[in-house]
């Protein structure tokens, strides 16, 4: 809305007066109002209105224009210096003051150079009531040299190396701004591989060999004379593998060949900064820009931390592929150590950056302008602050107070001047400096020592009128001094307003937020001060808001119909609407078929491009309303056949009746495709807290297209609409113009409070604090609260910023403490919080358990009992018992030895527990200490207990050596864990016929003192199984078994090595002791000597005979081969199976059986000489002899082998 003024009237918006007036309030805070009618009778001393820059670079080519305005009554004269002495404009025909105005203009542009005129410059303006001075101007002209010639030589280097091309521009004033380009003034591609750094160079991490070009030229552009400088090009030649090797092989012989490769793949080096550290020195308020550039290959990547902190997120930004970060608006919060990592597949490389913010002044609280009557007293506040600190000084007219005419109603205290009762004559401008080695801060503050009745500025009898349920903004524009106190009455005789429904400014402005139509009538504004009174008189009308009873609705309708829009407005009846349609938000057609009534727009013989938005707008003079309506045309029959579809998404949002806290919603539906709308979805999106996150808000029915919503506070709220069909949802609208909620206090306050203290002098209270959607307004902060649960000491709060955790120190050890935390912002505070109950740090215990006693179960178990500790001796929360026992002594070898020491924890107040797995027939010894959360506290004396006897574990071992006929030898190593004193061994055993069968058990106890057991009296060629076991007062342990077998006979087979392992498995069947076998060794034993006998018969009658038949004489059997029909020796089959035996390099026959063939073989039963047993006694060897080409042993010796000795050849 508009603020008109009329010859009595005044129309007030209430979206804009609050800042007209609030600026009105600002002015005149500071200064006298340059009122006309004030200035024609009010003195005020000159201010500086408009000055040029600190740093005032120029054009050398332009005229130079110093500029220097200022205000004041009487207008102030205008002096300049420059470089410190008075600079006498009169005397420089080139230099002249524009009129009524102290900026200076220096014609160089005729003749003269703007070198001639660099300098510092400082303006004065002066009046009678003192005098203003500018900051100190510096002028430089801006330079923007040509590059030095040089003769740059072309770069030629390997595929994958790096590479940096200097660029090294001439130092301009401005610094120039550097770029890359080719000669057709393209830039150069930039990526991860290459860039460009902070200084211009050109860096490559490593090249390739489409990087090879003859014109990488750097540009410099100096902006304030629009010039750019070129450097000369720069060639590169990149070779590839290929290339390189054809080159060198074109000057080499083919010995001399060079296998050129490529350059390796290698970690990345930093190609800028160099080194592992570097620092860095930047203001507060600039741009902080961090760079690292590394070459490697494959091209590293690049990573920033900053190590004792996280990066700001809102102002982090990574420029030039990560390579640079930078920090925007930096202060001293963002010094530290920042550190960059150049990262690829081969290795990393770091490089940290220590960063110290510096500050310039800046103004914690600049001095204003001070309006005083005579008598009064003043303060002017000059606080700045810097790094390092800035120093203060104070001039007064542009003199340092120190040689300034002393005033005795001054007093001068560091950063602050006091005034005391001033007179007329203190008036003056004071100026303070505030400087450090970064820079400094001028500012001029005057005081004005007037005596003036109250002034009321607003005109009389204005008129205001409202809406009703809008504020209203009463204007009363004072000016006065002393300052007048200001109060306003509503009607002839009525009693001064206060801040109860009123809100009164202070400039003045008297507010009623929500005006009613009691609101109505003549308000009266009173301005007094010691020097007089002064009166005003307003008048309020509050008016009903225009609304639209009947909106035009949504309409289909079929090609050369009519349709017809209504729209029912209803307004104050003092106001005069007008009433407007639009469509598509602009001019109706001028066209017949467009009639528009009081009520009503009619559209006939509707065509296609009738089709769109039409607009009903009522306006009066203080307000507007609108209400839109879609029209869809679609063609007359044939219907097409309907296509069923989810909504098209709502548009047309608008935002209505927006208050604090609530808000109306309107939209337009899109085209339901044909199956009914259902209901509307509603969400919203808080773009000050989590922009581009939508929630849930509310859901309407689908015939409905406005929505009141309901608000928080200190939310820009965007909405959008969804609409529901049967057959799903459409796509959201839209977003709605934004709107925010004004801020309100919390209406809730942090959860999960805890208070636990880290040490026994602290308690840590901690709380999960409010999102930005709770806060409810700016400036969150939250009150801490905390006191001793049982003492009478009062709540000791502290206020601190959005954190989550505060740390009070200096409690008592373990104490309770009742605790709050309740949140407040700059509106006000949340709720009266809940109080939970924490604790103060705890502490180690002090006293251990007393009374411990132990009781014995059994051998392995233990009960140990003790007495609680005093609750306040335990300094903490109870954690638990902790018991710690280990065995201190064996009650069998008697000797002490270190064991570890083994602890158990009993949770709660648990006063007694079980120990488990203790070993049996030891000594033990055990303490118990008391836990907290702190740890544990003293531990109690030690006690020792005895465990008895338990069954010993089973023997070490178990071997039989020395079988013999009729015996066997046992030897073994007692147990491991004899589990007491050993008091016998029991040994049992029993005989393995060759069914398998387990023959009778026989018992036999041997004294514990042995370790060595020979049983005589034995089977012959029989297996035997043993069982062995230990025994002690508690009984006996486990079983230790093993199986042997006597031998044959003393000088026949020797028995198998039973010591390497168990003995073989119980099916194998003793072949010795079969009939069969007995008798087929008693037939070969015949027949052998038939044949030695044959032998020694036909050697004693000599004669001649072929050298074969006396090589066959002479053979030894064992390596003759048998032919087939040879029947020296038949082929032997068992009795039962007539089954072949299995094949042997020397057996009596050579005919060839398979090895599964025979169940009963000597290979089965393992007594050959060749047979092997593995660990567990199974037979892993096969029978042979001696290969047919090895000569046998004894074959010189015609002697007959003995019967064993043949058996021997079967195995």
């Amino acid at each position: 809305m508009q603020l008109k003024i009329m010859p009595k009237k005044k129309y007030l918006s209430a979206g804009r007066v609050p800042l007209v007036l609030f600026l009105c309030q600002m002015i005149s805070a500071l200064e006298v109002p340059l009122d006309p009618k004030l200035l024609e009778d009010l003195v005020q001393p000159p201010t500086i209105t408009q000055q040029s820059p600190k740093d005032y670079i120029i054009d050398p080519r332009e005229n130079i224009v110093i500029q220097c305005e200022a205000k004041g009554k009487p207008p102030p004269s205008f002096s300049w210096t420059r470089n410190g002495t008075h600079f006498d404009i009169d005397k420089d025909p080139l230099v002249t003051m524009r009129p009524g105005s102290g900026t200076l203009v220096i014609n160089i542009m005729s003749e003269g150079k703007a070198e001639t005129y660099e300098g510092v410059y400082q303006c004065t303006a002066r009046n009678e009531r003192g005098a203003a001075i500018s900051n100190n101007i510096v002028i430089r002209p801006s330079r923007s040299p040509l590059w030095t010639k040089e003769k740059l030589e072309p770069i030629t280097l390997r595929n994958g190396q790096s590479l940096v091309l200097p660029c090294r521009p001439p130092i301009g004033l401005p610094p120039a701004i550097i770029f890359w380009m080719d000669n057709s003034f393209q830039r150069l591609p930039q990526s991860e591989r290459v860039s460009q750094g902070l200084n211009g160079d050109l860096y490559f991490s490593n090249v390739l060999p489409e990087d090879t070009r003859e014109d990488y030229i750097c540009y410099a552009r100096f902006n304030h004379t629009q010039t750019i400088q070129q450097k000369q090009p720069i060639s590169v030649k990149v070779i590839s593998v290929d290339e390189l090797n054809d080159t060198i092989a074109a000057n080499l012989s083919d010995t001399e060949f060079y296998g050129a490769k490529s350059s390796k793949e290698r970690p990345p080096t930093l190609l800028t900064p160099e080194g592992n550290a570097s620092h860095k020195e930047e203001l507060r308020g600039n741009v902080l820009s961090l760079e690292c550039i590394a070459e490697g290959l494959p091209t590293p990547i690049i990573y920033w931390i900053k190590e004792d902190g996280t990066l700001p997120i809102n102002r982090t930004l990574y420029r030039n592929f990560k390579k640079t970060l930078q920090i925007t608006h930096v202060s001293e919060a963002d010094s530290g150590n920042y550190q960059c990592i150049a990262k690829n597949a081969l290795g990393a490389v770091h490089h940290t950056i220590s960063v110290t913010v510096k500050a310039a002044p800046y103004w914690i609280t600049a001095p204003q302008n001070l309006v005083l009557s005579p008598g009064e007293d003043g303060t002017l506040i000059c606080r700045a602050n810097g790094n390092p600190k800035p120093t203060i000084g104070w001039l007064t007219n542009g003199v340092p107070i120190e040689i300034a005419p002393d005033d005795p109603s001054r007093k001068i205290d560091g950063d602050t001047i006091i005034f005391t009762h001033v007179q007329e004559r203190s008036s003056a401008v004071y100026q303070c400096n505030a400087s450090n080695e970064y820079g400094y801060l001028l500012a001029n503050a005057f005081v004005n020592v007037l005596a003036e009745p109250p002034r009321i500025l607003t005109s009389a009898n204005t008129l205001y009128q409202v809406i009703a349920n809008r504020p209203a903004l009463l204007d009363c524009a004072f000016f006065g001094s002393p300052l007048p106190t200001i109060e306003w009455f509503k009607g002839a005789k009525g009693r001064a307003l206060h801040e109860d429904i009123y809100v009164l400014h202070e400039n003045g402005t008297l507010e009623i937020p929500v005006a009613q139509k009691d609101s109505t009538g003549t308000y009266t504004c009173v301005a007094r001060n010691k020097l007089g009174v002064a009166k005003n008189e307003v008048h309020l009308e509050i008016k009903d808001p225009t609304r639209i009873i009947k909106q035009p609705e949504y309409a289909v309708v079929q090609r050369g119909s009519k349709v017809s829009f209504e729209c029912k407005v209803k307004h104050d009846h003092t106001l005069i609407p007008t009433v407007m349609w639009l469509k598509d938000n602009g001019e109706l057609p001028s066209e017949k078929r467009f009639t528009v009534d009081k009520d009503h727009l009619v559209i006939t013989d509707v065509s296609d491009d009738d089709g769109g938005t039409y607009t009903c707008m009522a306006n009066t003079s203080l307000d507007d309303v609108s209400a839109s309506a879609v029209l869809r045309v679609v063609a007359p029959t044939p219907t097409p056949a309907p296509i069923y579809d989810v909504p098209n998404p709502p548009f047309d949002l608008e935002l209505t009746n927006q208050l604090d806290k609530s808000v109306q919603l309107t939209w337009t539906p899109g085209d339901d495709n044909n199956s009914p709308i259902t209901k509307f979805i509603i969400e919203y999106e808080d773009g000050m807290h989590e922009a581009g996150l939508w929630h849930h808000q509310a859901e309407v029915s689908g015939t409905q297209t406005t929505a009141q919503l309901k608000l928080s506070p200190y939310v820009n709220y965007s909405f959008r609409v969804m609409a529901e069909n049967n057959i799903g949802r459409s796509s959201p609208s839209e977003a709605s113009e934004q709107y925010l909620t004004k801020a309100a206090e919390p209406d809730q306050n942090p959860t999960a409070v805890e208070g636990l203290g880290t040490e026994p002098d602290n308690l840590v209270i901690t709380w999960k604090p409010l999102n930005g959607f709770e806060s409810n307004g700016p400036g969150l902060q939250y009150k801490v609260s905390w006191r001793q649960k049982d003492g009478d000491d009062e709540w000791t709060s502290v206020v601190v910023a959005n954190v989550s955790k505060y740390i009070v120190s200096g409690t008592p050890t373990f104490v309770p403490y009742l605790i709050k935390v309740q949140a407040l912002n700059d509106v006000g505070f949340a709720p009266e919080p809940a109080t939970v109950m924490g604790h103060s740090g705890e502490d180690l215990p002090m006293v251990a358990p007393g009374n411990v006693r132990v009781s014995v179960v059994n051998s392995t178990l233990a009960e140990v009992h003790w007495d609680p500790v005093p609750l306040k001796s335990i300094r903490g929360h109870l954690q638990g018992y902790r018991v710690y026992y280990w065995k201190a002594q064996s009650s069998s070898k008697r000797d002490r030895r270190h064991i570890e020491k083994k602890i158990l924890t009993f949770q709660g107040s648990k006063t007694h527990g079980m120990l488990p797995g203790l070993e049996p027939y030891s000594h033990y010894t055990l303490n118990v200490r008391v836990v907290n959360g702190k740890g544990e506290g003293p531990a109690s004396s030690d006690r020792g207990f005895h465990t008895p006897e338990g069954v010993p574990s089973a023997p070490s071992s178990l071997k039989i050596v020395n079988p013999t006929l009729d015996s066997l030898t046992l030897e073994w190593d007692p147990p491991s864990h004899p589990n007491g004193i050993l008091t016998e061994y029991t040994l049992k055993y029993q005989p393995i016929n060759s069914t398998h069968e387990l023959g009778p058990l026989v018992d036999i106890k041997i004294p514990a003192n042995k370790t060595r057991w020979t049983l005589k009296n034995l089977n012959f060629s029989t297996r035997y199984k043993f069982y062995f076991s230990a025994q002690t007062s508690a009984g006996s342990g486990s079983q230790i078994t093993e199986e042997a077998i006597t031998t044959v006979d003393e000088a026949g087979i020797p028995p198998p090595d039973v010591g390497a392992g168990k003995a073989m498995a119980s099916r194998q069947v003793d072949i010795a002791t079969q009939g069969w076998f007995i008798g087929l060794m008693c037939a070969v034993a015949l027949l052998i000597l038939i044949l030695l006998i044959v032998c020694f018969i036909r050697r004693n009658k000599g004669g001649k005979y072929p050298v074969k038949e006396k090589e066959d004489a002479h053979a030894d059997p064992e390596i003759q081969p048998m032919k087939e029909d040879d029947g020296t020796f038949g082929e032997y089959s068992d009795a039962e199976d007539h089954k072949p035996l299995k094949k042997g390099s020397r057996t009596p026959s050579d005919r060839t059986v398979k090895k599964e063939d025979s169940d009963d073989s000597l290979v089965d039963y393992g007594e050959g000489v060749n047979g092997q047993f593995n660990e567990d006694g199974s037979f892993i060897g096969q029978y042979s002899g001696k290969k047919e080409k090895e000569p046998a042993e004894g074959n010189e010796s015609s002697e007959a082998p003995s019967p064993v000795n043949a058996m021997n050849s079967f195995v």
